[in-house]
């Protein structure tokens, strides 16, 4: 196994526009290259540039319905998805397709041995997105795409998927709610958007017990979410023993986040990170793949992914 942390990103995902004074906006992934370039992460990185997904792998986890109305919404230009705070543009479709593709390329390179870990820097995000509809400014979902290529492409059977996005990833959660060969654990802020993600939201018939929400309130950080990932999240990881490690990387739990009223820190994304790689050790060969979700604070943001990178640079 390569001793390499991938970093992939493309220029063009900030071409994604959801409209002025949105907090999705094109700065977030400009401000994290910078800040990983200005810091000295980036020379660290074995870098490579994302490429568009092909459709066959998005079907694997959305309708073709689904993948066809979004092409044409954004196609038609500025517009307005399902829910309402989901907009697009013109270079919309192309920018989703490259997340989800570079995450893709960050799976078969950890696979391959190529590199250790990644971190897939890209946007649109993808955990509210549903199979049949977009939703909470993700119109395809990375990480579930991922989970299935690397059933159906790479042979893997036991895919763990850690989403630590403040907002719960109900999108994630309800493709593979049913598949007990995917394991869909989530630490999120409760009540919250977009209103799934309770404790008792376990899974469902053949599925049942392979879904682990851990709802915090208000007002938690560090102590709270570090102590639910060691008491409750790592020993049902270690009870799964995933062959492959996903996270659902949003850094939009910590404390300046405009969105949310959670008080993470970056010593606890550190630590949150820290903890996944040591399961990962145990279990998976080290195979871990992030992919950026929510954060934006653009100072949170940037150094929360910063201490995320340094971590896994030091598996």
């Amino acid at each position: 196994m390569s001793g390499a942390t991938g970093f992939v990103t493309h220029p063009d995902c900030a071409l994604h526009f959801a409209g002025p004074g949105h907090p999705e906006r094109p700065e977030r992934l400009e401000a994290l290259v910078e800040h990983f370039e200005r810091c000295g992460l980036t020379a660290q990185l074995a870098q490579l540039e994302a490429r568009e997904a092909a459709l066959d792998a998005l079907a694997a986890v959305h309708t073709r319905h689904h993948i066809a109305d979004t092409e044409r919404a954004c196609l038609g230009g500025r517009g307005v998805l399902d829910d309402g705070d989901t907009y697009v543009c013109v270079e919309s479709f192309r920018a989703a397709l490259l997340a989800a593709g570079g995450v893709l390329q960050a799976l078969e390179k950890v696979h391959a041995g190529a590199w250790r870990n990644a971190f897939v820097a890209v946007r649109p995000p993808g955990h509210h997105a549903e199979e049949t509809h977009a939703m909470g400014f993700c119109l395809f979902n990375n990480v579930a795409i991922a989970a299935r290529h690397a059933q159906r492409a790479l042979g893997l059977g036991r895919i763990a998927i850690v989403d630590w996005d403040v907002h719960h990833g109900n999108g994630t959660q309800h493709i593979f709610e049913r598949d007990a060969s995917v394991f869909y654990a989530s630490l999120h802020q409760f009540p919250h958007y977009p209103g799934s993600g309770a404790a008792s939201e376990r899974g469902l018939g053949p599925g049942l017990g392979a879904t682990l929400n851990l709802p915090q309130v208000a007002g938690s950080g560090d102590v709270e979410w570090l102590r639910a990932f060691e008491t409750q999240l790592l020993p049902a990881l270690d009870a799964f023993r995933p062959e492959l490690l996903l996270i659902s990387a949003g850094f939009d739990a910590h404390r300046d986040d405009p969105l949310s009223a959670t008080r993470l820190s970056e010593d606890g994304f550190r630590r949150m990170t820290e903890l996944l790689l040591d399961c990962a050790r145990r279990h998976a060969n080290e195979r871990v793949v992030s992919v950026l979700e929510g954060g934006y604070d653009l100072g949170a943001l940037t150094r929360s992914a910063a201490a995320h990178v340094e971590a896994l640079l030091r598996a």
